[in-house]
């Protein structure tokens, strides 16, 4: 019997494993979400899999992505961002990083949001928004829930959070379970119950 994935899934190894142990799957971690906001922004208008790819060397150059270090950046570390060959040097996604990094902090520090997981996760109700598309055509790029979340972010000041990239986010960190349905991860997750 064939094993069927996803369609955007490749067949490198490190992308099977992305695919089947990652993506789709609920992160309710405040420093998770961080750094899949950081990467999915980075991955703005190039493929995730060159991401993937540098993920490593992300989490190297910047300090585990650690918001409270990262907000501290200041330009001599932007310049020595640039020059590392591991990331992608694009400067105004370095800037966004500490920008954001900033952001996080005031999102975690303020009692109405209760935490960056439960800030994000309120735009879905708490819980994953369970999709039942047949092939990769039918899945959308953007939903008026990524787009009421890139308002938000937006507007609190964070960069390089489209509602694209916000829907791809979604989507990775399962906040929304858009494996189609013939796709093994659909099929494990409806045999230990999920719907």
């Amino acid at each position: 019997m064939n094993t069927v994935r996803c369609a955007w899934v490749n067949s490198d190894p490190l992308y099977i494993a992305y695919h089947d142990e990652e993506w789709g799957k609920p992160v309710r971690d405040d420093r998770k979400l961080f750094e899949l906001l950081i990467l999915e922004g980075m991955q703005a208008g190039l493929s995730w899999y060159t991401i993937l790819k540098k993920r490593e060397h992300f989490r190297e150059a910047f300090d585990q992505f650690d918001p409270h270090m990262i907000a501290q950046y200041g330009p001599e570390k932007v310049e020595e961002l640039m020059q590392n060959s591991g990331i992608i040097r694009n400067r105004l996604k370095i800037q966004s990083v500490i920008t954001n990094a900033r952001i996080y902090l005031e999102i975690m520090e303020d009692p109405e949001s209760g935490s960056f997981s439960e800030y994000l996760w309120s735009f879905t109700g708490g819980e994953p928004v369970i999709n039942n598309w047949t092939h990769i055509k039918e899945v959308p790029a953007s939903t008026p829930v990524s787009d009421a979340m890139s308002k938000a972010l937006k507007k609190k000041g964070m960069k390089f959070v489209g509602s694209t990239i916000l829907y791809a986010f979604m989507q990775a960190s399962g906040m929304v379970n858009d494996h189609t349905v013939d796709c093994l991860c659909r099929q494990e997750a409806a045999a230990t119950g999920q719907k």
